[in-house]
């Protein structure tokens, strides 16, 4: 599968934004999908992830309640709405998929695939 992440930019604290990732091919529902950042100087981190089809999703404790991950296997989408941004989620994110049955996945060396990264810039 390849992944195609969209939607950062730059954004005042306190703001929101949504990130899309767009995948090919026609399995997507068999993958399990997760978003995780890096941040400069900082090793990739997991922000958030959802299973196959959509039914349990996991999040950073960083995160929670803050933002949202949800997936269209319709669309084969997956997306996180980012809200009450902190200059603290300045980061590169990325999408990653893993062909996975059951619970999200939050182990960044479990997952097979990767998108380019997108940048989000958080200004205080």
């Amino acid at each position: 599968v390849q992944l195609q992440a969209s939607g950062g930019g730059l954004v005042q604290a306190g703001g929101s934004l949504r990130l899309s990732c767009a995948a090919s091919g026609n399995t997507f529902s068999s993958y399990a999908l997760g978003w995780f950042r890096q941040a400069p100087g900082k090793e990739r981190e997991f922000v958030a992830a959802v299973s196959r089809l959509g039914q349990t999703t996991t999040y950073a404790d960083s995160v929670k309640g803050r933002f949202t991950i949800s997936r269209d296997n319709a669309k084969n989408s997956v997306y996180l709405q980012m809200n009450s941004l902190k200059p603290e989620d300045t980061a590169v994110y990325y999408c990653g998929a893993v062909i996975r049955r059951g619970s999200p996945v939050r182990i960044i060396n479990e997952y097979d695939y990767w998108g380019q990264g997108t940048l989000v810039t958080v200004s205080s």
